[in-house]
């Protein structure tokens, strides 16, 4: 392709901030967060096909490069990386680097098992219901130290401590200078109640730019983190006496700029549309965890009385529960927080899953039973489940299990996908479920 066919715009922006490579991005099966660079003076040739990577990329598990047979894929098979260059962004981390999100293509259309494609069709699917999605992913992560032994928190405070503010101050000062340059608004920023655990928060966006972001945040905490000599890990478990990272999910539901949660009469403050919303993802739960907490070691935090969503119910202001509703001090609540999610999964796959689970919710008016005002673990079984109260999945298998079993995400997901998500996430059991915690964190610490 002639060099003159790349948008002037995109050009004055590359020169402007003397950028040399633009990274295409993608995101895989595993969540490994992948890409190929171009050199801006090639890039007249990629511009608007993008690059060419192995459609086995989408079978490769976390453990090694090596395509999982049961996927379908293999070393047959080219699939376009299209860059989505509404996207493009230089890397403040990275001098003369520029990062830009990719499409999967096939013959020139979305190919079916691309991740990013996947939560495009749930938003037009919510659209199609007059709804618009709107999200934010909200990060926990470890700041570490490496030790000959291996890893040691880069300090020993406690939640919302101001002298754990006060040791990382420099490193997260970075992270949001970072991530502020690349367009997200940072919100709020604590110490968590881990040693060396932090939490910030970005502003909510619609829900393409909530997952892209997502993306970007990792990519940023992880990068700054290793420029001062630090490793950051958004593995869910990463020590067996501490807290667990989270990756919580805040959503709202609109319509023609108008946010559809608040009802005065509703229950909890809520409208029907919410409930119903909520009744889906709780309906869903089981099979959608395969997706949300899809790792080996995503069920070691996902434990009764941690505040990690452990129990199928909902509440407001309720931290136990698997959907909390956050109370809003001068009105009604204005979104609700999906907490069993964690970093471990690939943001497009479960926000397009979430939503997917929504709708189903709105079509049938599903409905997610009383909201709980108590911490679920404490109810004897037999009120649990006169409640309606599941205790969740305890390890990927039996998630797996659920999910095999929902017909209505599988097709959501379309065959091709579920069976290559699936495979992975099989491969990824079966080599991993009976390894201790210590041989998890040499292997995840890193890649998550």
């Amino acid at each position: 392709m002639a060099e003159k066919h790349i948008d002037k715009t995109v050009k004055k922006s590359l020169k402007d901030t003397n950028i040399n490579f633009v990274r295409i991005l993608w995101c895989d099966n595993a969540n490994i967060i992948r890409g190929k660079a171009v050199h801006v003076g090639m890039l007249s040739h990629y511009f608007e096909h993008g690059v060419g990577i192995s459609a086995g990329q989408q079978g490769i598990p976390v453990m090694y490069d090596a395509v999982v047979p049961e996927t379908g894929l293999g070393p047959v098979g080219e699939i376009r990386l299209v860059p989505d260059w509404s996207s493009l962004t230089p890397l403040p981390y990275s001098p003369g680097h520029a990062r830009v999100m990719g499409n999967m293509a096939l013959a020139g259309e979305p190919w079916a098992l691309c991740p990013r494609s996947f939560l495009l069709r749930m938003i037009e699917a919510a659209q199609s219901e007059g709804l618009e999605i709107q999200g934010a992913f909200e990060n926990e992560f470890y700041l570490l130290r490496k030790i000959p032994e291996g890893v040691v928190p880069t300090d020993s405070t406690v939640f919302a401590s101001t002298q754990g503010m006060d040791f990382n101050r420099e490193v997260i000062d970075a992270i949001a200078d970072a991530l502020i340059a690349q367009n997200i608004p940072v919100e709020q920023y604590y110490p968590e109640s881990g040693p060396g655990q932090h939490e910030i928060s970005v502003r909510y966006a619609d829900a393409l730019l909530c997952a892209d972001r997502q993306i970007v945040f990792r990519e940023t905490v992880r990068a700054i983190a290793h420029r001062h000599n630090l490793t950051a890990s958004f593995l869910p478990k990463i020590f067996p006496e501490t807290a667990g990272n989270g990756c919580h999910i805040h959503m709202s539901l609109w319509r023609d700029g108008q946010n559809l949660l608040p009802d005065p009469q509703g229950v909890c403050g809520l409208s029907q549309i919410a409930i119903a919303f909520i009744g889906g993802i709780l309906y869903h739960l089981p099979a959608l965890m395969a997706l949300t907490t899809p790792s080996v070691n995503s069920y070691r935090r996902l434990q009764p009385h941690s505040w990690s969503g452990a129990f199928r119910c909902w509440g407001l202001d309720n931290r136990e529960a698997a959907v909390r509703v956050p109370s809003d001090p001068v009105s009604n609540p204005t979104h609700f927080e999906f907490k069993t999610v964690d970093a471990s999964a690939n943001p497009y796959l479960a926000l397009g899953a979430v939503i997917a689970a929504g709708l189903d919710g709105v079509k049938q008016g599903l409905q997610p039973g009383d909201p709980i005002a108590l911490d679920p673990g404490h109810l004897p079984i037999e009120e649990r489940n006169l409640k309606g109260i599941d205790r969740l999945p305890a390890n990927l298998g039996d998630a797996i299990v659920h999910l095999k079993q929902d017909t209505t995400l599988l097709n959501t997901l379309n065959p091709q996908l579920s069976q290559a998500f699936l495979a992975v996430r099989q491969a990824e059991w079966e080599a991993m479920k009976d390894w201790e915690l210590a041989e998890e964190v040499k292997l995840l610490l890193e890649r998550y």
